[in-house]
């Protein structure tokens, strides 16, 4: 049993110009969570989901530090007196960027790692990774170089390393946020699994509509307290209104499909011609002998995880020197060296491009018009953070953010830019459901000021809001467009 008494808890950070500041997540948090039960935490970006699941794992206070009052439990046994590596034998914890929880580069021995930690037999390890990979439909995935593998394809390996420990008490921190729909059918299966084991499973969501079947209860956390808190019958019952009103994903995933939103390539395009790139195996990469975007577009780029459809991305920018092709624009062939003077890229993993003391510099870090002052740089850079729901946070280190934060920081560093083309790669991973739509609206003024918008996407309910154009990328190559 896990159990939260009167527990506050408030990050320890600094602000733009060195000083100590504490930044409150937990505020007197009441819970108890029974052996076997299945609970979902959501919310707003940033209400506190996934300081429950670093303060059950022992990540609090053993790794981020801060103020904590209060009681954490689990069977009676305090987290907080408790060694990490002792919980760790008793929970195990998927988290919302995988690369964070990597210590191999060979997927087989990521998998294996976590039980080797725990002393386990190898011949038991070997048994446990054939079972997983079996149930996971992820043989195709071992023995793979984890930096060759797409966002979704990290998440999944890390989920398979849980399954091998197999703890009593699983905890997840967005596991969908970067997975296709067919991902997270395998996702479900896997959750379904150890929930039928008896196993405790505490996850923090956004996406919610493959978890309805799932949860004996769902907590909707605002401002570090539970403000609802709806049962298995309630949430089965849960409308696309209700979860409107509430501020929440719906409970129902919308089918997308490209005739819907696609419209006929008139006027200015993106000609992509004999774009092809292949990664060091020999075999995974992109084959496109020509594409035609349409300029002044949002674009979504769709697909299964793994498809190409990031690598699609990296070289329309010029991040791969060993692309080839050209990108035909305004009637100029542009090589991958002079796309990278006509792209901005936000990256899936937005921590590999924050780079400054606090968010509002990271924001006029991307501003290269020289005919901006200081202080109009500044007021611009302060004008897009209040569209984001950012202004408050101007003076934080980008690094001491929530992970809907940092993606949020990292799309006003795009909108900040003079670059014609923007590309987004996954800009909805780990956003709720207003800072989806305020970032849709962003990629819509954006598009309105002239510019062309790419966006790698799973997010069905974000395609709709806000895309008119879609091509599904398989296998490394246009399916349909």
């Amino acid at each position: 049993m896990i159990e939260f008494r009167n527990v506050t808890f408030a990050y320890s950070s600094t602000d733009a110009n060195g000083r100590a500041i504490e930044q409150g997540s937990i505020n007197g948090l009441d819970l108890t969570i029974q052996n076997g039960e299945f609970i979902v935490l959501t919310g707003g970006s940033g209400c506190g989901k996934t300081t429950v699941t670093r303060l059950i794992n022992g990540l609090i206070p053993h790794y981020y530090s801060g103020t904590l009052n209060g009681e954490v439990m689990i069977d009676g046994k305090s987290v907080p007196d408790t060694p990490i590596f002792e919980t760790a034998k008793k929970v195990g914890s998927v988290f919302q960027n995988p690369r964070s929880q990597f210590f191999n580069v060979n997927t087989t021995d990521e998998i294996a790692f976590a039980a080797e930690n725990q002393c386990c037999e190898p011949a038991e390890i070997s048994k446990a990774i054939t079972a997983t990979a079996a149930s996971m439909h992820i043989e195709k995935l071992l023995d793979r170089n984890i930096f060759e593998l797409s966002g979704g394809e990290k998440q999944i390996i890390a989920c398979a390393g849980i399954n091998v420990l197999s703890p009593d008490i699983i905890v997840l921190d967005e596991p969908s946020s970067n997975l296709d729909s067919e991902a997270i059918e395998k996702l479900k299966a896997v959750l379904t699994d150890w929930k039928s084991q008896g196993k405790t499973i505490v996850i923090a969501e956004h996406r919610l509509y493959f978890l309805r079947e799932l949860a004996d209860r769902m907590l909707i956390l605002e401002n570090g307290r539970i403000a609802k808190e709806l049962i298995t019958e309630e949430i089965k019952k849960l409308t696309a209104d209700d979860t409107e009103k509430m501020g929440i994903r719906p409970m129902m995933l919308p089918e997308i499909h490209c005739s819907q939103k696609n419209t006929d390539v008139q006027g200015d395009v993106l000609l992509l011609e004999d774009f092809r790139f292949t990664y060091n195996d020999g075999k995974h990469g992109i084959n496109i002998p020509r594409l035609e975007l349409p300029a002044n577009h949002i674009i979504a780029i769709i697909g299964h995880n793994g498809a190409g459809k990031s690598t699609l991305a990296r070289n329309i920018c010029g991040l791969e020197r060993k692309c080839k092709g050209t990108l035909i624009m305004n009637g100029k062939k542009l090589k991958a060296k002079d796309r990278l003077h006509s792209c901005y890229m936000i990256m899936q993993d937005v921590n590999h491009q924050l780079f400054t003391e606090s968010v509002r510099d990271e924001v006029m870090l991307s501003m290269t018009d020289k005919l901006l002052t200081d202080e109009q740089k500044i007021k611009k850079a302060d004008e897009i953070l209040s569209q984001l729901d950012l202004l408050e946070y101007a003076n934080t280190h980008p690094m001491a953010l929530s992970g809907g934060q940092k993606q949020r920081t990292a799309i006003a560093s795009g909108v900040a830019s003079s670059k014609p083309v923007i590309i987004f790669d996954e800009p909805t991973s780990g956003l709720d459901l207003a800072h989806m739509k305020q970032v849709s609206n962003q990629l819509k003024k954006l598009r309105d000021m002239g510019k062309t918008v790419i966006v790698v996407t799973h997010d069905n309910e974000f395609i709709l809001s806000c895309c008119d154009h879609i091509v599904r990328i398989e296998n490394g190559c246009v399916a349909d467009n």
